[in-house]
């Protein structure tokens, strides 16, 4: 969930990031519309989730109880990049300390793994060509500061339009899969 401007912090609820004193959490509120809830439930359907620390405490302390929500997300696999927190009472919560971690994970064998919110981690993973995959709901409005998607510089990479859906609110949803790398002028692998 990103504004036009790229800006990705507290779309969920006024309290869920202030830091850096942003005031315009719970952005996203206004442009739920029908379309947007199917695409929704459609994005929420159970998958395991690699999360930074910041999100999976947001989450760890809101899914245990709201689970109606979002079927199926507590008994997902839910991996953390943290080096502060190394164990958690939310099931099926696994820790990771380091990328090198993440990159094993990536590299091994097993479904598809999704990343919510997570800006930090975001940008880490794009820094080192660790995304196959984004989905963006991209918001018709500005904000002007805030934490951003590609704020700390992802590498050059080439994705491909592999689906997409504009709300009756004005939210596109978009859906890129990696195309290659960018080289001088041209996309390939």
């Amino acid at each position: 969930m990103i504004t036009l401007d790229g800006v990705m912090q507290a779309p969920g609820g006024p309290e869920e990031d202030t830091s850096g004193g942003f005031e315009y959490g719970g952005w996203v509120a206004p442009y739920g519309d029908e379309v947007y809830g199917r695409v929704m439930e459609k994005l929420m359907r159970p998958a395991d989730v690699l999360l930074g620390r910041k999100t999976f405490e947001i989450w760890e302390g809101y899914w245990p109880q709201h689970e109606s929500g979002w079927p199926g997300i507590n008994d997902v696999t839910k991996y953390v990049l943290s080096t502060t927190r190394k164990k958690s009472d939310w099931k099926n919560s696994v820790f990771f300390n380091s990328l090198a971690d993440i990159e094993k994970l990536k590299n091994s064998n097993g479904s598809d793994i999704q990343v919510w919110g997570s800006g930090e981690l975001v940008q880490l993973l794009l820094k080192n060509d660790l995304v196959d995959e984004l989905w963006l709901n991209i918001h018709p409005l500005t904000l002007g500061h805030g934490k951003k998607l590609f704020d700390d510089g992802p590498i050059p990479a080439a994705f491909t339009l592999v689906e997409s859906t504009v709300t009756p609110s004005g939210v596109i949803i978009a859906n890129y899969k990696r195309a290659g790398k960018v080289k001088t002028g041209t996309i390939g692998e």
